[in-house]
């Protein structure tokens, strides 16, 4: 339940103000059926949950994406058991299902009480205007805490700041080292501290319980085999696409399948861009400068490739490698290694060690091609 503090400090000033421009915000969306309320295992939810994900994912489709659904959900369970009649016999007590005192639940926009405590005719005692009121003010306590931590480089998540902020006030996120406070930090003494660390464990708790399973990974299907080249040798020959200058056939026809496999060569999902013919005056041996090789970048030009850009490189250069006959591929470079068909592969390696060719600084990015396949034709 919300917590109130004496005055209003500027943070509570921005929440407040956040709170009115969600709820003053564009007209709600149609709500998603059950099978789009992401995140959210729907089986393992309290009834009354369950019943309300539409407008949950409404409410933070809409005005809040950061909120992910299971946050709510999670969230009321701790604060109310998901009852939407619970109240406090105490004035001004608790009530609803985010458990708002009378204070905060005009503070968020919401509809003063006919009575105290609250009667079942009282929109916070029903669960759809409550959730319309409350979600939106849990949302500006999200965004305020979020912009806080940020300034502050604290390691709390914002998420579970937003909890700290529900449960004992946001000058318990501001006022504390982390963002949740320790016995003694903020004016929080050892219960209060003690309150916090269970109501954001409960929160976590419940989220385990609540959260659909991750979807088991689709196995991503193997590139299907190019059409080989059939023209033989044709000489160098404009235009090259990537550039200036000219390209045999069989370049072309690598590059144009490899673009035609992988979605394009330029700022491709999986090819970022390309470069095939070049003067090369560096190395007067390059195949670059006689249209006979292309070099595929899995991301930007100087940067060593990591994460989906490396996995992205290695699907370009398996490709080739396993298409090397019908492609008439001489030869391959990649992540400091080198493959040509006539190579075995070495220890644990792809291909072998490249040297560089007494040419290029196989530590360098570019020079070891590590940002980049290089792909050289036979013709």
């Amino acid at each position: 339940m919300p917590r109130t503090t004496r005055g209003r400090s500027p943070l509570a000033a921005a929440i407040a103000a956040l709170a009115a421009v969600l709820l003053m915000g564009a007209a709600p969306a149609e709500p998603p059926a059950s099978d789009r309320v992401s995140g959210v295992a729907t089986d393992a939810v309290p009834a009354p949950a369950r019943d309300a994900l539409p407008l949950i994912t409404e409410l933070t489709a809409t005005h809040c994406p950061e909120l992910p659904p299971v946050w709510v959900v999670a969230q009321v369970q701790a604060e109310s058991g998901w009852d939407a009649a619970l109240t406090s016999s105490r004035e001004g007590g608790p009530a609803g299902l985010y458990q708002f005192s009378a204070q905060n639940w005009e503070a968020a926009g919401g509809r003063a009480w006919a009575s105290d405590p609250p009667g079942h005719d009282d929109d916070v005692l029903s669960a759809e205007a409550h959730l319309r009121v409350a979600v939106p003010w849990v949302c500006a306590n999200l965004r305020a805490v979020t912009a806080h931590l940020e300034a502050t480089e604290k390691p709390t998540t914002p998420l579970d700041a937003m909890l700290v902020c529900h449960i004992a006030g946001c000058g318990r996120v501001t006022g504390s080292e982390t963002g949740v406070p320790q016995a003694g930090e903020a004016g929080c003494g050892e219960r209060c501290a003690q309150v916090v660390a269970r109501y954001v464990a409960a929160v976590h708790a419940n989220l385990e319980r609540f959260s659909a399973p991750e979807p088991a990974p689709q196995e991503q299907a193997a590139p299907a085999a190019p059409a080989p080249w059939t023209g033989g040798a044709t000489g160098c020959r404009p235009p090259d696409p990537t550039g200036d200058g000219c390209l045999t056939g069989a370049t072309r026809h690598g590059l144009q399948a490899a673009a035609a496999t992988f979605g394009s060569w330029s700022d491709g999902p999986v090819i970022r861009s390309a470069g095939c013919w070049d003067e090369h005056a560096w190395n007067p041996r390059s195949d670059h400068s006689r249209g006979r090789a292309c070099d595929l970048f899995a991301t930007e030009p100087g940067t060593f490739a990591d994460g989906t850009d490396l996995e992205a490189g290695w699907r370009v250069a398996d490709w080739f490698r396993s298409n090397a006959e019908p492609l008439r591929v001489k030869y391959l470079i990649w992540q400091g290694r080198y493959w040509a068909p006539d190579v075995e592969d070495q220890g644990d390696g792809w291909g072998k060690r490249y040297s560089g060719g007494g040419v290029y600084d196989v530590r360098d990015a570019t020079g070891g091609h590590f940002d980049h396949v290089h792909i050289s034709f036979q013709e």
